[in-house]
C-alpha cells in the first residue's frame, strides 16, 4: 500500500532528483551507484547464504563499497566547502542566508554517503544473523 503511494506521488522522486542535482551530479551519482550496488550485493549474499566462501567475499565487498561511499561523501563535502569559501572570498560580504544555503549543499554528499554506509552495515548485520 505504501509503495503504491510512493509511485503515485511523483513528489518523492522529484525531491530525490532535486537533491542529487543540488549536491553535485558527479558526487551524488557516484554515491548513488554505490548505494545501488550495495542493494544488489545484499540480495546476492542473501541468495548465497549456503556458500560460505562467496558469502564472506560478498560481505567484504559490501563493507568496502559502503566505506568508499562514506569517504567519497567526505571528500566531496570538502570540495564543496572549498568552492563555498572561494565564492565568499570573491564576493566579500555574504548574507547569512546565502552562507547557510551553501553549507546545506555541502552536507548533502556526506549525508547520502553516511546513509549508504549505514545501509550496507545494516545489511551485513542482518545477513550475518541469518547465516548463524
Amino acid at each position: 500500500m505504501y509503495l503504491t503511494l510512493l509511485f503515485q506521488n511523483p513528489g518523492f522522486f522529484n525531491e530525490i532528483g532535486k537533491r542529487i542535482d543540488e549536491g553535485g551530479p558527479f558526487a551524488m551519482w557516484t554515491i548513488l551507484i554505490c548505494f545501488l550496488v550495495t542493494i544488489v550485493l545484499i540480495i546476492f549474499a542473501g541468495i548465497k547464504l549456503s556458500q560460505d566462501h562467496i558469502f564472506k567475499k560478498t560481505l567484504s565487498l559490501i563493507h568496502h563499497i559502503g566505506l568508499f561511499a562514506l569517504v567519497s561523501g567526505l571528500l566531496f563535502q570538502f570540495v564543496g566547502l572549498l568552492q563555498l569559501f572561494d565564492a565568499i572570498e570573491t564576493w566579500g560580504n555574504v548574507s547569512t542566508e546565502l552562507l547557510a544555503g551553501g553549507l546545506k549543499l555541502t552536507l548533502l554528499t556526506i549525508i547520502f554517503g553516511t546513509f549508504t554506509f549505514l545501509f550496507g552495515r545494516l545489511g551485513i548485520i542482518i545477513l550475518t544473523a541469518l547465516k548463524k
